[in-house]
């Protein structure tokens, strides 16, 4: 069974069969760290194996797994395993934080763990978030901390009848990064799976011909269900941004990779890299890069060291519908990257086959059906929403995020991307940033954080830049009850920079009054360090710089 050929309502893990049973020696999956190699033939048996065992242990369809094993050729057997079974996996980023990561597990309950010992003890430590567990099950050693073990798998027969899903039977739970709130369960379907693995396969031409090196391992499945090879990365996926440049292009390189799907904040380490090296990624056909903002000087670097003919995708999406929306390095750095320093926005594309994407006017409160919305005029900044075969129906155990985030049409739903931008006369769709983070002033104008920050991005000492906006105390309040708030522009400093620090705030304020986007930023302060989220080591926690500099700012007027 092809991917094109895939039933929207089959498991997700027929395709893993159906790709092995056409390429049964093909290479599947390589362990850059072991040097151990897996044709899709293993891959399959391990899965099927792991199916059996997990299945005669008591796990039954339906039942939530906590998945927590390290990218590597078990994580995927394990993933596909239970995907045969009929469990939905929980996959959490361990990135997150203790913190939130005990709090997502309150909200789904898992009721299996399947993990390294670490995550057993980790388990151990903290009862009350993992009182819903009833089995264990562990990868590698248990060092007494309890559960089955996995080796006995090796002892059971390859062979496993898939379970066929119902309805809207769950596959997965995937959180969101939490960038601007708590981390979100989404739920997601086989179909969801399946639509995800033929849009992208069409779409970015990915087949049996490539290898895959993607630095965020949930990728490696989607690589493996397309007949591509993937390679496992010797990194840590919770720190893209401390990625052994040298690591990741040997093995880019050493295993044949003809693309690979990570964040900015890794292309960066890896543009840095080859250009002090100066090396040329030759055998690459294309990247993706994705998670955060991509701005026009990283795709000028990675330009520079890929092939003339490769290709750089920008895909753009949320956890919650990923991808809907695409654009091509060139079509960027030629005509939209220079609009976008001067403070429209970034360009994110044309909306994927399938896709449906409107603007309209922004709301803070739930939308019940589409009916209750208004378009916006082309070019007028609005609410992201978007429909299509990709887009989830629900969070779980979060009934009022989903009311807040889904507009009912008819049968369909609508998915509030929770961005704001505009859409231009050629369709292509600009982000100018989360709809959370705009800055609503007493003078009835709006700034928008993406938009403001792109501006002052351009100033040669400064790393990245954030807008927050502080509640001004006595100040009136919008129509909808919200306090106005004074426009705070915070800069990180390039790395190295030892220069005058009043003169940058200075030179940065300078650079704000010359646009007519920016020229009501008259604050400035600096920050050595941005908080930022794990996953992609790019999205920046503007709700806590805001907190700081209201402090910062408080401390200044009590001198």
């Amino acid at each position: 069974m092809s991917v094109a050929r895939l039933n929207r309502q089959a498991n997700i893990a027929e395709a893993l069969l159906a790709v092995a049973a056409r390429q049964p020696q093909a290479v599947a999956v390589v362990e850059a760290r072991s040097g151990q190699v897996f044709t899709f033939a293993e891959i399959r048996d391990r899965s099927l194996r792991y199916a059996r065992f997990l299945a005669d242990s008591g796990l039954a369809p339906g039942q939530r797994v906590m998945l927590m094993v390290g990218p590597s050729a078990d994580f995927i057997g394990l993933t596909f395993a239970l995907f045969m079974v009929g469990a939905t996996v929980i996959l959490i980023d361990p990135g997150m934080g203790y913190k939130n990561l005990l709090r997502s597990l309150a909200k789904v309950e898992p009721e299996a763990l399947v993990g390294v010992a670490k995550a057993h003890l980790f388990s151990r430590l903290f009862p009350r978030a993992f009182r819903s567990v009833r089995r264990r099950f562990t990868l590698g050693r248990a060092f007494g901390l309890g559960g089955q073990s996995l080796a006995r798998a090796r002892r059971v027969k390859a062979e496993f009848s898939c379970y066929q899903p119902q309805d809207e039977d769950l596959a997965a739970i995937i959180f969101t990064t939490g960038s601007t709130g708590p981390p979100k369960g989404v739920a997601y379907s086989h179909r969801i799976f399946a639509s995800q693995l033929a849009m992208i396969g069409d779409y970015y031409h990915i087949d049996e011909h490539d290898a895959d090196q993607p630095a965020f391992p949930l990728f490696a499945l989607f690589s493996v269900a397309l007949g591509a090879k993937a390679i496992v990365p010797d990194m840590d996926p919770t720190r893209p941004a401390r990625v052994d440049g040298k690591g990741f292009v040997d093995s880019l390189a050493g295993y044949g990779a003809t693309y690979s799907f990570a964040s900015p904040a890794l292309w960066r380490v890896v543009a840095r890299y080859c250009r002090e090296n100066d090396l040329v990624l030759t055998g690459m056909k294309k990247i993706l890069v994705a998670g955060a903002p991509v701005y026009g000087e990283l795709l000028a670097d990675l330009r520079r060291i890929l092939p003339a003919d490769a290709d750089i995708h920008i895909p753009y999406g949320a956890t919650e519908c990923l991808p809907i929306v695409s654009m091509e390095s060139r079509e960027i750095l030629e005509e939209t990257w220079p609009l976008s320093q001067t403070g429209k926005g970034i360009c994110v594309g044309r909306p994927l086959p399938g896709i449906e994407i409107r603007v309209i006017v922004i709301s803070d409160q739930a939308i019940g059906d589409i009916s209750q919305t208004q378009a916006v005029a082309q070019g007028e900044i609005g609410e992201i929403i978007a429909r299509g075969p990709v887009v989830t129906r629900r969070y779980i155990g979060d009934e009022a995020e989903t009311l807040a985030a889904k507009i009912s049409d008819d049968n369909r739903l609508w998915h509030r991307i929770g961005d704001v931008g505009y859409q231009d006369e050629k369709g292509r769709l600009w982000y100018c940033g989360r709809k959370a983070h705009r800055v609503r002033l007493a003078s009835g104008e709006t700034l928008y954080s993406v938009c403001c920050e792109a501006i002052i991005n351009t100033h040669h000492d400064v790393a990245r830049s954030a807008l927050v906006g502080v509640a001004c105390l006595g100040e009136q309040a919008a129509d909808d009850g919200r306090n106005l708030q004074k426009p705070v522009m915070i800069v990180e400093p390039r790395q190295g920079f030892f220069g005058d620090r009043g003169r940058l705030s200075q030179e940065v304020a300078e650079l704000a009054a010359r646009h007519e986007t920016t020229r009501m930023l008259d604050t400035v302060l600096i920050h050595d360090d941005f908080p930022v989220d794990i996953r992609h080591n790019a999205k920046i926690f503007r709700e806590k710089l805001a907190l700081w500099a209201a402090a910062e700012l408080a401390r200044r007027a009590a001198r």
